[in-house]
């Protein structure tokens, strides 16, 4: 069986939670990096690989696939010991779907929405923005009431790709802490994790980004 590659660059977010779990299920990939910033992902060949030309991209003998969460799934599927981490229990397995697309589709959008077009571009931040990213975060703190864990009742892949986008969230100085249910499932998710080269895989790309976009702040004279 040949190595699955990877294409990433380390600091992105979806990249992060793929080689997050990666080291959970104890999986090697080749990696190969794909610098968005400076236009990498515009080659044609990468671009023949996927047409949408973004990271991560995985190739799997043949089998290609973008969208982290998509990638996660697979990867529990395809190389885990057992279910745990993306339960096959049909309920359960809906509840880690939903939160997995609440992810995608709200919480680390508004996320992106938000802080984005300030790092990359240093256009100047959008209150109205800020305040819809607020609300999300407070819908998931509604979510986690009376859970230790964001969709079962063990930590599964939709705590994983919720807690690189909350982590991100808390690098760039979102203020966390009036959202308790939150805070909690934080600290829990940041320990579960802390054996799986956490703190290098994460947090420190975390704070790469956060200080990118703290520069370009510093630049446009945003506040």
């Amino acid at each position: 069986m040949s190595t699955p590659v990877l294409y990433y660059l380390p600091p992105s977010p979806p990249c992060r939670s793929i080689l997050l779990l990666a080291k959970m299920l104890d999986l090697n990939f080749e990696l190969k990096i794909v610098n968005i910033l400076e236009g990498e992902q515009l080659k044609p060949d990468f671009v023949a690989i996927n047409p949408q030309h973004c990271v991560p991209t995985m190739n799997d003998e043949g089998l290609v696939l973008w969208e982290s969460r998509a990638i996660l799934s697979y990867l529990v599927a395809a190389y885990a010991k057992s279910d745990e981490l993306y339960p096959t229990d049909v309920r359960v397995r809906a509840m880690v779907d939903q939160r997995l697309h609440f992810d995608l589709g709200t919480l680390y959008q508004r996320l992106t929405d938000f802080y984005f077009p300030t790092m990359f571009i240093g256009a100047p931040l959008d209150e109205g923005k800020r305040a819809k990213l607020a609300e999300a975060v407070g819908w998931f703190n509604s979510m986690l009431e009376g859970r230790e864990y964001a969709a079962a009742d063990h930590f599964t892949i939709a705590d994983l790709t919720l807690l690189v986008t909350v982590s991100q969230l808390e690098a760039f100085g979102f203020e966390i802490r009036p959202y308790k249910h939150v805070k909690q499932w934080l600290e829990l998710c940041k320990q579960h994790m802390a054996p799986y080269d956490y703190e290098e895989l994460n947090a420190s790309k975390a704070a790469m980004l956060a200080d990118m976009f703290k520069a370009k702040m510093n630049q446009t004279g945003s506040t």
